[in-house]
């Protein structure tokens, strides 16, 4: 079994649970969106709260973080753009008629996929539709983006691909792939007997992976819809995916997470000691976090599959995790935001021929940022 891990800080400001966490690309502030309604902008130096988002008139479904604006999406149908450094709201974009569950901001673009059973493309600066995803027969879950420089260069695609593509997961069955450029449904993706629950894309290959409630994970050619394989072995719902390396981790209600090879489908290895669904996944620095319905996040040595470290505190299922630096943040349905210490767990591999390898270390961390924060957290 894994130590126990040490909780550096507890933030309980949120008066609901806690559904989505994002960290900026230059690892400054994390976003958390919350069942109150509200979203809050924390600093990754000392663990603080630096800004309350307040405005949506329902709870906060998802958020994503740049490091100029942050955006949100909530059931009040709304999506809001806000300036990180003041808190202040810039932007309304009214347009679903339903519960707006997931964004993505991408290439200048903001797209939005909704209950209404549409996904959306809007012009950032501009409170104004630019294009509706219209096709699929039920809710719209899951998006991904591939811009125009990630798919084949060909004079025959390029009025078609000229915007990129648009990957949509659904509750009706399916995935769809979608010209941005025209609207235009561009592949359905048929075979899941179940609802598409999480999608990730491999924009070098032009493969999306599917995860769905009937237990399987499916690999399809978004340019030609052909479907190139499928991952069995899961004994419940495919909850969340992450892609690193070539490998593909699945988490699944049936409390496992399985590591297989994403070019062949081959399984590598599982990760059991989940006492509940596998709810959020995330690789950094060959050290694979999960967290799970049973409110506790792991540390899994990713090559081996071992057990390094248990982090026990939350008292409901998390949510979301992410890393930065030696910090694990976790945010769950308690409401609370817990930063963990994970020193210990990585380790660089030693370089005798070129001792100046510790530069090196920058480039294991994935989120392009320095690897320790710069006022040093101490446990609560």
């Amino acid at each position: 079994m894994g130590s126990s891990g040490s909780a550096l800080r507890v933030c309980a400001d949120h008066r609901g649970g806690i559904n989505w966490l994002s960290l900026s690309p230059d690892g400054q502030r994390l976003l958390t969106g919350s069942e109150d309604g509200t979203a809050r902008l924390w600093s990754t130096a000392d663990g603080q709260c630096c800004a309350l988002l307040q405005g949506h008139e329902s709870y906060v479904t998802f958020c994503q973080l740049e490091d100029e604006a942050a955006f949100t999406c909530s059931a009040d149908c709304t999506i809001r753009r806000w300036d990180v450094r003041t808190g202040q709201c810039l932007q309304v974009y009214r347009g679903h008629t339903s519960i707006v569950n997931r964004i993505l901001v991408a290439n200048d673009q903001l797209f939005s996929s909704s209950y209404d059973r549409t996904a959306r493309v809007w012009t950032v600066d501009k409170e104004q539709v630019s294009k509706e995803f219209r096709g699929h027969r039920n809710c719209v879950l899951t998006l991904a983006y591939s811009a125009p420089k990630d798919l084949p260069s060909d004079p025959c695609l390029e009025a078609a691909m000229g915007g990129g593509l648009l990957v949509t997961g659904s509750t009706d069955d399916t995935a769809k792939v979608w010209q941005v450029a025209s609207g235009c449904c561009h592949q359905t993706l048929r075979g899941h007997t179940g609802a598409v629950l999480c999608l990730v894309l491999d924009v070098s290959s032009h493969t999306a992976f599917t995860g769905s409630t009937d237990a399987t994970v499916r690999a399809w050619d978004i340019l030609s819809g052909e479907q190139l394989r499928v991952f069995r072995e899961h004994q419940g719902s495919v909850i969340c995916l992450e892609l690193t390396d070539r490998l593909l981790y699945t988490g699944s209600a049936d409390r496992t997470v399985k590591c297989w090879l994403a070019d062949t489908g081959e399984r590598v290895r599982t990760f059991p000691a989940h006492r509940h669904s596998v709810s959020a996944l995330k690789y950094h620095a060959g050290t694979l976090f999960t967290g799970s319905g049973d409110a506790c996040a792991r540390a899994f040595d990713a090559q081996s599959g071992v057990l390094q470290r248990v982090f026990r505190g939350h008292t409901f299922v998390i949510n979301c995790l992410q890393v930065h630096g030696q910090v694990l943040y976790t945010a769950s349905h308690d409401g609370a935001l817990r930063l963990w210490d994970v020193r210990g767990l990585q380790s660089v591999p030693p370089s005798p021929r070129r001792p100046a390898a510790k530069r090196s270390l920058s480039r294991l961390f994935s989120n392009k940022v320095a690897c320790a924060a710069p006022v040093p957290l101490q446990p609560a």
